[in-house]
């Protein structure tokens, strides 16, 4: 799932108040400053909304690096088919599932350049 500013401020709580307990109230929407973190012990925040924005956008960058990733699981064949393929393979002294996985691959590649069709 795409990160949000409500994972933003959480990862900065646990980064800036490792023992500290924490609370975020309302939704990403609604989040515009960091009125709705609260730390129970009373304690002040040790960072910033502008913090938690540029976290945020090391959060997506990191997300958006992996697009690849998740395309490449959708369209894998199942893990049962996979080792299917692997056993047949084997068998057969054929490369259906090497050819399967490759085709995802040239689809998807690395550089998250999007589908190839």
């Amino acid at each position: 799932m795409e990160p949000t500013i409500v994972n933003a401020i959480h990862n900065l709580c646990r980064e800036n108040h490792s023992d500290a307990t924490f609370t975020i109230t309302g939704n990403n929407e609604s989040i515009k400053d960091l009125s709705t973190t609260i730390l129970r012990d009373g304690g002040s925040l040790g960072f910033t909304f502008e913090d938690a924005t540029t976290e945020l956008s090391r959060l997506k960058a990191a997300y958006d690096a992996q697009a690849y990733a998740r395309n490449r699981a959708a369209e894998y064949p199942s893990q049962g088919d996979q080792n299917d393929m692997i056993y047949k393979d084997t068998k057969n002294s054929t490369t259906t599932h090497a050819d399967a996985v490759e085709v995802v691959k040239t689809k998807w590649p690395k550089d998250n350049s999007g589908p190839i069709e």
